[in-house]
């Protein structure tokens, strides 16, 4: 269910010093919210948080003492200069439940020989069930010819999902060779 597994602990001090200790001993604030629940305030091991937070619409099962929530990254606070991470917001979602999600688009395939695919959009917006977030969606372009535009609506989703990006918004375009117009025109001639 969960792709991950991360314990955290209750938090009662707050502020820059309690935070500043925080980082130092290894832990990150963090806090939990959704679904009408009032805010969790806890703290979660740095690393293996670090390691999640790589992965783009990580799913984690949080563990507070012993009660299990279903968490998504919502918001990540660093600090510029060092990368640390200062701060997460953490998203209670329920399995089933739809949540809204940026997944990374992944072109393969080569287009019709001479010419070349260029890609516009390189994340789509989705509507998937929050136990199913995809980790990229495909766009095939093999044998496509010149002047072929694919937008949102052609795009293969993943079954349960819905795009939220405008339909009619370009994702991939395939352009012929510079000067080939040229070339015919005077060949006419």
């Amino acid at each position: 269910m969960a792709d991950y597994q991360l314990d955290a602990t209750a938090r009662d001090n707050f502020g820059k010093g309690a935070a500043r200790k925080l980082r130092a001993a290894g832990k990150t604030p963090a806090v939990v919210y959704g679904h009408g629940t009032d805010p969790l305030h806890v703290t979660v091991e740095t690393h293996p948080l670090s390691l999640i937070i790589r992965q783009a619409n990580a799913l984690i099962e949080l563990d507070l003492n012993g009660d299990k929530h279903l968490v998504l990254v919502k918001d990540v606070q660093r600090d510029p200069v060092p990368q640390i991470i200062e701060h997460v917001d953490l998203l209670i979602v329920r399995q089933g439940e739809m949540v809204e999600v940026e997944v990374p688009l992944h072109m393969t395939g080569e287009p019709f020989s001479g010419t070349n695919a260029l890609q516009e959009l390189n994340t789509i917006r989705l509507s998937v069930p929050a136990t199913s977030i995809p980790d990229f969606v495909v766009i095939d372009v093999t044998g496509l010819p010149a002047d072929t535009n694919l937008h949102v609506r052609d795009v293969a989703l993943p079954e349960g999902s819905t795009a939220i990006d405008a339909e009619d918004q370009l994702v991939v375009k395939v352009a012929g060779p510079r000067g080939a117009a040229e070339d015919e025109e005077a060949a006419a001639e």
